[in-house]
């Protein structure tokens, strides 16, 4: 799937069929359910889920969680601006 792909079905209700829960995780945080995207990057126990687990934690403010999961995920702490870091991801694992 293209990147502009993934973007574009953010104006649907689902995420696409056969995403990855990690990048499962992306969409539904992009379409403002924090909750059930981070249910997502829980359940995806690899360093890609530990990646958006880790920005997820950042979106919520919780920094020090953050970290830790950045850590798990191999990745440095991020301090670009969130919307630049989740298309990094999101680029990263759609492909």
């Amino acid at each position: 799937m293209q990147f502009e792909t993934f973007q574009k079905s953010l104006a649907g209700a689902a995420p696409p069929a056969g995403l990855s829960l990690a990048a499962q995780a992306l969409w539904w945080e992009a379409k403002g359910d924090w909750h059930l995207a981070h249910k997502c990057a829980q359940q995806q126990a690899d360093a890609e889920g530990a990646w958006v687990h880790a920005y997820l934690h950042r979106v919520e403010g919780d920094l020090s969680n953050a970290g830790g999961w950045y850590g798990r995920a191999g990745r440095p702490v991020s301090s670009a601006p969130l919307q630049e870091e989740w298309e990094t991801i999101a680029r990263a694992l759609i492909g």
